[in-house]
């Protein structure tokens, strides 16, 4: 009797020693694997990480703020890429990474359309309140064609919450908070967006392309391509190219000959951050 019990004694220790062999074993073989195996992280990347703006815009090309340290520290990316953070953090990530950052201008957006509630529907549009929807129909129910749907597609795109809709249904930027990240460029169906530096004080509020009189039927405050701004301005910064004034910034020296020039109102004067013709 004492001899079977040993028997099945034996039968159960030696199931229990092999197993816990096999695990000591295997647990061995995993420290050392995920010793030798391991990703090796770089210590640096959660203080690029900290130092960016953490908006996740995506304005870089990167995916998000920590795919762009990813970017960054395997040289891939410059800091100069990202559009949103401040100079004084760009500088510090730059320090960091043993990189030059070259001075960048301050830029915000600026919107080119003043028509809103002054032009007039072509027909009544009940598809989805997005600009890029209401532009499939027809290009839109406005009679300017090149004009501002309203439908507010800029503020929604806007990570910042820089842009608001004013009285008129027309988009206004806070100067303050906007970071230039592009994104209203990018979402405008109709490119009535564009940076410019904070700089400057004056603005071509239209981007329509029609002959002057086609343009004063739909749009009293519309470019008519009078050429007055152009002859006006002593450095030369204004010309009109396809029936619209464009400023050239690069020229600009904010001067307000064009702003007097103006028969319609259509260039505007920026007053501490607004807009106004």
């Amino acid at each position: 009797m004492m001899a079977y019990s040993g028997k099945v004694l034996m039968d159960i220790l030696i199931p229990i020693l092999a197993l816990g062999a096999l695990g000591l074993i295997f647990g061995v073989g995993l420290a050392i694997a995920s010793k030798r195996l391991a990703v090796q992280t770089d210590p640096r990347l959660e203080k690029v990480h900290g130092l960016l703006p953490g908006s996740n815009c995506g304005a870089c090309g990167g995916a998000g703020c920590f795919g762009f340290a990813e970017s960054l520290l395997s040289g891939k990316a410059n800091i100069g890429a990202c559009r949103v953070a401040e100079e004084k953090m760009k500088e510090q990530i730059a320090a960091l990474l043993g990189q030059k950052v070259e001075p960048k201008v301050k830029q915000v957006a600026v919107l080119h359309c003043n028509g809103g509630t002054k032009v007039k529907d072509r027909f009544i549009y009940k598809g989805i309140e997005d600009c890029t929807a209401a532009n499939l129909v027809l290009g839109g129910q406005k009679a300017c064609v090149y004009g501002c749907l309203g439908f507010s597609t800029c503020v929604e795109v806007c990570p910042f919450g820089a842009i608001s809709m004013n009285e008129e249904d027309l988009p206004v930027v806070d100067e303050k908070k906007c970071r230039a990240c592009n994104k209203c460029v990018e979402a405008c169906p109709k490119q009535l967006f564009s940076l410019v530096a904070v700089s400057k004080t004056y603005a071509v509020r239209c981007k329509s392309q029609d002959l002057g009189k086609q343009v004063m039927e739909v749009c009293k405050v519309g470019c008519i391509a009078c050429r007055k701004c152009e002859k006006a301005c002593p450095v030369g910064a204004i010309k009109v190219v396809d029936n619209l004034a464009v400023i050239d910034y690069n020229i600009c020296d904010n001067r307000s000959e064009c702003l007097k020039a103006c028969p319609t109102k259509t260039i505007a004067r920026k007053e501490k951050g607004v807009w106004e013709s």
